[in-house]
């Protein structure tokens, strides 16, 4: 495995990071993560802190950043992240932001039209918000030579017009219709279910729980192995207590099981696991340590901050 501070290596595919957000969120541990146990955040204080929780403020930190995948050729963007100028009244430190994400995009050599593949692993808010740029007053995709793959699942669950209920409330108000609408009006998506074949090296498979939809992308090339798990997992806390959900899981039990399944994978395999929102170095290797796991090594990206 080669890498180069924000680059490694997997196989034949080569994995860049790309930030737009490093920060609070404005939640603390109870609030993210209502169900984690008593005493687990002081007692993993030594590595959650600072990259991950700041006991100062109380506060949890989280990164919103997209995974840069090349691979036969192709350039595959994991995730897009919140986006900039969209308007989001119920969750308002995702709202009207005006962040460097594509210049930082375009310092890790990619530019919007060389993108062939857009991979939402999920559609939170999020997830999805650079699949459209604001032009004049028209949300148009941002990656005009894409195909943007969703999947199926979650179109249909966050389609506001079947009117489901969710835990997040009126939490994803507006994604639907300026980040989702837009590039399936143009022509751009591909929606999937069960599993799909990206190229010899890449597949996508349904990882259930957070939402209907939420997906896991897997890397297999050469003696390398990666899982790209969105939100799987917000913080690593939930490595050593996999039984913890965010408060944003649609089905607990569900996103519990899928956890278990993929981190006893990954430990298997000596999968790097690549959560959408881990700071720090990003990516963990994971070992079984009990009925739990444990992080036996982080990736080897830089720190951000």
């Amino acid at each position: 495995m080669e890498h180069k501070p924000e680059q490694i290596t997997l196989g034949e595919v080569t994995v860049t990071r790309v930030k737009e957000f490093y920060g609070s969120v404005g939640m603390s541990p109870d609030e993210f993560f209502p169900d984690s146990p008593d005493g687990a955040w002081d007692e993993h204080r030594d590595w959650l802190a600072p990259d991950f929780w700041d006991p100062g403020t109380g506060q949890c930190r989280s990164a919103i950043q997209s995974w840069v995948l090349r691979s036969e050729g192709r350039t595959i963007l994991v995730d897009t992240g919140v986006g900039n100028h969209k308007d989001r009244p119920y969750a308002p430190v995702w709202s009207r932001l005006d962040t460097s994400y594509l210049d930082n995009l375009a310092a890790a050599g990619v530019r919007p039209e060389d993108v062939d593949i857009v991979v939402n692993t999920h559609l939170h808010i999020d997830h999805v918000g650079w699949n459209t740029r604001l032009d004049g007053r028209a949300w148009v995709p941002t990656f005009p030579n894409a195909t943007y793959l969703m999947p199926e699942r979650d179109f249909d669950f966050w389609n506001p017009a079947n009117e489901n209920e969710t835990v997040f409330g009126r939490g994803n108000q507006n994604v639907f219709e300026d980040s989702v609408t837009p590039v399936h009006q143009a022509g751009l998506t591909r929606l999937w279910d069960g599993s799909y074949r990206i190229d010899k090296n890449l597949r996508l498979d349904l990882a259930p729980g957070h939402t209907p939809g939420s997906s896991v992308l897997v890397l297999e090339s050469g003696g390398d192995r990666a899982l790209f798990v969105g939100d799987l997992m917000h913080t690593p806390l939930q490595i050593p207590e996999p039984d913890t959900n965010s408060c944003f899981c649609e089905d607990p039990a569900e996103s519990r099981a899928t956890r278990h399944k993929l981190l006893g994978h990954a430990a298997e395999t000596n999968a790097l696991v690549f959560p959408a929102h881990f700071a720090g170095a990003g990516a963990a290797l994971v070992e079984r340590d009990g009925s739990k796991f444990a992080i036996k090594e982080w990736a080897a990206f830089s720190r951000i901050s």
